[in-house]
């Protein structure tokens, strides 16, 4: 019988990747999004008459336990969140209430639901911020630094705490940074990759950028969402961290992606702005994954500069239509 999954935002980057590897794999499946006029489902348009969509929300308790209901899921995997980290300086209620609380309320319909549904929860480097050690790893003390990533920690805890609590399959993936191409434009490499776009095509003369020292661990998305899947997998629930182990700075970022439309230096095409900063920045954030590389043999298979050119690639294109 075909398994069956429920993806809680499945119009981002993560869900619409994750419902792609699923249906690879046989998989039924739905996605939760809330009812909206202004739907940007752009990410779903190769699978949409493949998947489900159901309407729910992660701040209404009775739509999550009706979605459970309507798709008797196997799994479920909750990947809706206010997660755009500089926006929850801006609506840290509502970051909390979607972002941290939301994961409290799918938890809850679950239990009343069906306790046997293994569940994942999308945890997130965010959540060490001014970090205690490293490399970051399962054990290393969080220390977030915005409402995101606070939001985050009590996702975190309450999946760990319900694990614990009722015995339920709950895991938490700690992701490190990953992009692709189908990352919000919102997001720093997502703007650098269409700015860049634009410049070729003559389109803008340069970008504007907040901090070129922040440095990440950064991944592919693709390969990031096949360990989410993998962790449901296990005999045994568990969290784990998922990341590169390597780190790159904005400016390599800018290094990379320019040098893929044939500009070495890119220093008069890029202004830094004061208003794309964060207000309490995070530490260098680098992660280990050896315990996913033991336990299920996951590890990242797509390099930098081979990501960082697809998105500057589909960004030229999408532009070029």
């Amino acid at each position: 019988m075909k398994k069956v999954a429920l993806i809680t935002g499945i119009n981002g980057m993560d869900g619409s990747h994750l419902a792609e590897l699923l249906l690879t794999k046989g998989y039924k499946v739905y996605g939760m999004e809330r009812r909206s006029a202004s739907r940007d489902d752009s990410n779903l348009s190769s699978i949409k008459d493949k998947i489900t969509i159901l309407h729910g929300d992660l701040t209404d308790q009775t739509s999550l336990l009706n979605c459970l209901k309507e798709s008797n899921p196997d799994e479920v995997y909750n990947l809706g969140a206010q997660s755009f980290v500089k926006a929850s300086f801006q609506m840290p209620l509502q970051t909390a209430e979607v972002t941290g609380l939301g994961v409290l309320r799918i938890l809850e319909a679950i239990k009343e639901y069906n306790i046997n549904i293994r569940f994942y929860q999308a945890s997130t480097s965010e959540m060490f911020g001014k970090v205690q050690e490293t490399p970051q790893t399962e054990n290393t003390p969080f220390y977030p630094r915005s409402p995101y990533g606070v939001s985050k920690l009590y996702g975190h805890w309450i999946t760990k705490n319900y694990r614990e609590s009722y015995n339920m399959f709950a895991c938490s993936g700690i992701l490190f940074n990953h992009e692709s191409e189908k990352r919000g434009i919102e997001f720093v490499t997502r703007k650098i990759t269409n700015g860049i776009a634009q410049i070729k095509l003559g389109l803008a003369d340069y970008i504007s950028l907040g901090n070129l020292e922040a440095k990440r661990d950064w991944g592919y998305a693709p390969d990031y969402v096949e360990a989410m899947w993998l962790m449901l997998q296990q005999d045994k629930p568990e969290d784990y961290v998922i990341s590169t182990g390597e780190t790159h700075s904005i400016r390599e970022f800018l290094n990379v992606a320019f040098k893929h439309i044939g500009i070495d230096d890119w220093k008069p095409y890029v202004k830094q702005d004061p208003k794309f900063m964060r207000p309490a920045e995070v530490d260098l954030l680098i992660g280990d994954s050896s315990k996913a590389k033991n336990k299920f043999n996951w590890k990242p298979k797509t390099p930098f500069k081979i990501w960082v050119g697809l998105m500057v690639e589909n960004d030229i294109k999408l532009l070029s239509k």
